[in-house]
């Protein structure tokens, strides 16, 4: 699915991601951890190709296409979905007109009745009220209540790779359980893949994610499975190397 090789990365003057490695597979859930301002929002946005980030050297090829330099529609079509920390607010549209303009860009066939249908049935399972549909988008809306807004686009749009910056940000222990659950049910009925940045272990024992990775100097220095997390719970980024047997210090 997802095949990134030796990417490095900078913003402005500044060097960010240097030789980074990372593949994932289809169905496959991975966690990027790592202390603040190292870079992992830039894993995302490089993926996408924000303007502001400079691709300097290594590629990115997603299912056999190289979308290194892509433009971020080119790799939105390709069916890779965004959902960033701070999602931004569109006024004069709303949620209902977005995702009918966005469907049709991506050839999804649906007529306005089975649209409303699984409208309504995503807006049930994220416990979010049907008025959502006609709210512009993220006008007014809660940092929780954007969060689940970017979910329903995501059922609906149905991407095979969604990267989550921080998902987790402004909401409660309920909403952050809703969250979890339905990002574990798409995984499970679309057969999608899931790349999310996160501290929290709780969202973690909800995601049961098959790697963790530690981001540290531009690349990742380690990876493992939910345990590894646990430890960074435990013991923090700069844990001895008795823990785990590598060095996560400066």
């Amino acid at each position: 699915m997802l095949h990134i090789k030796n990417l490095s990365v900078s913003a402005g003057k500044k060097s960010i991601l240097k030789n980074f490695n990372l593949d994932i597979n289809d169905s496959e859930i991975h966690v990027l951890m790592g202390p603040n301002g190292v870079g992992k929002s830039t894993v995302c946005k490089s993926i996408m190709h924000q303007f502001d980030y400079d691709i300097l050297d290594g590629t990115i090829i997603y299912n056999e296409f190289d979308i290194t330099h892509s433009k971020t529609y080119e790799i939105a079509r390709h069916g890779i979905y965004y959902i960033a920390q701070s999602p931004v607010e569109v006024e004069g549209i709303t949620n209902a007109e977005l995702l009918r303009s966005a469907m049709n860009e991506q050839g999804i066939k649906m007529d306005i009745f089975e649209f409303n249908r699984k409208c309504l049935e995503v807006c049930k399972k994220l416990n979010i009220p049907k008025t959502f549909l006609h709210r512009h988008v993220n006008v007014g809306m809660s940092g929780g209540e954007r969060k689940k807004n970017e979910l329903l686009q995501m059922f609906l749009l149905q991407p095979s790779l969604v990267l989550l910056d921080e998902i987790d940000s402004g909401l409660d222990v309920d909403a952050l359980k809703i969250v979890g659950e339905n990002l574990k049910d798409y995984v499970r009925e679309t057969h999608a893949s899931l790349f999310v940045i996160t501290h929290q272990q709780a969202l973690i024992d909800l995601l049961e994610p098959d790697f963790v990775h530690i981001l540290k100097d531009g690349r990742i220095i380690e990876s493992g499975t939910k345990e590894l997390a646990k430890e960074i719970e435990k013991f923090g980024f700069l844990r001895a190397n008795n823990v785990s047997g590598s060095e996560l210090s400066e």
